[in-house]
């Protein structure tokens, strides 16, 4: 596989693991459904996926490209990469070690340890758990795999939107929630400017907000509702020039419209959305991006790790 990332790539990587991946299904929702007045949008759930995020795409490409050593692998995460990873591993038989910080909700801590991996709790954010597995790796040997800031990694997420266009051929526009950018970094690889790529970020993390403003991937502000899957200190430095290029835009939802989202989708399809997992759809209900009427819109609910939430 060359480089840059291109679609003979993600064809490649997609062949390689589908076996050990679902192709998770779109639902199409009308816009009266969700309050709005669109004809329709097009929910990619991607929480549906093994281990209940589109990490799965992402590990899994690591391991089966990448020779693992007899240390196994080591993951840092804000929860859903190291349930990811851990997953994988069980799956594909070798040793997983994953350091995740304090802020990390208890349904994914509680997901990484089924899976059998030595798992660490420690620091407050992602950064210190990044930091201690790098140091783990030095230590060890063992295959260092990043959450998003890794050309496999971006290359499993762009999986996604192979799917995405073969289920859904005429989308004019995809809402992509962001963090450190290797979900939205896949998919811009993938569409290249044929679709209108538009990124979410939670106002407390605004990562390539920051980063497109000052030209390069810069430390950001790390809080939030989401900020165990959507506030790394800074975006991944493979991803930015992939949003330079293709994403068209990036947009801010506040906390209080990422709740009101996943009450949205609890009520109009009794699925329970982790918040990062909700930010997507936070666009579109709060008016962060307000689309054409005749807008044919895709958004990708990226991640289901939360326990359930009784919604009075």
């Amino acid at each position: 596989m060359g480089d840059p990332i291109d679609r003979p790539d993600i064809e490649h990587v997609y062949a390689l693991i589908e076996p050990y991946i679902r192709k998770t299904p779109i639902v199409d929702v009308s816009g009266a459904d969700l309050g709005l007045g669109l004809s329709r949008v097009v929910l990619k759930l991607e929480l549906l996926q093994r281990a209940a995020s589109f990490k799965t795409r992402g590990a899994f490409t690591n391991l089966l490209t990448r020779t693992v050593p007899a240390a196994g692998v080591v993951a840092a995460s804000g929860g859903n990469h190291g349930a990811a990873v851990a997953y994988a591993a069980m799956q594909l038989k070798v040793p997983a070690k994953i350091f995740v910080p304090t802020i990390s909700s208890p349904a994914k801590v509680e997901r990484i340890r089924s899976y059998g991996a030595d798992l660490v709790i420690g620091g407050e954010r992602y950064a210190e758990a990044l930091a201690a597995s790098e140091a783990w790796a030095a230590k060890t040997g063992a295959l260092t795999v990043h959450a998003f800031d890794q050309r496999e990694t971006l290359l499993g997420q762009g999986t996604l939107a192979l799917e995405l266009e073969a289920q859904a051929p005429d989308l004019d526009t995809v809402l992509v929630a962001v963090g450190g950018g290797g979900l939205i970094g896949g998919i811009a690889a993938w569409y290249r400017g044929r679709v209108r790529v538009v990124g979410v970020e939670p106002a407390l993390a605004p990562t390539l907000s920051e980063a497109l403003k000052a030209g390069r991937p810069v430390d950001a502000p790390a809080g939030g509702i989401a900020a165990d899957s959507l506030a790394p200190r800074r975006v991944g430095d493979l991803m930015f020039p992939l949003a330079r290029d293709y994403v068209d835009r990036v947009v801010l939802v506040d906390d209080t419209a990422i709740a009101s989202a996943q009450r949205t989708i609890w009520d109009a399809l009794r699925i329970v959305a982790e918040p990062g997992g909700a930010a997507a759809t936070s666009a579109l209900l709060s008016g962060a991006y307000q689309p054409a009427r005749d807008e044919r819109v895709g958004v990708v609910i990226s991640g289901g790790n939360s326990t359930a939430v009784r919604f009075e």
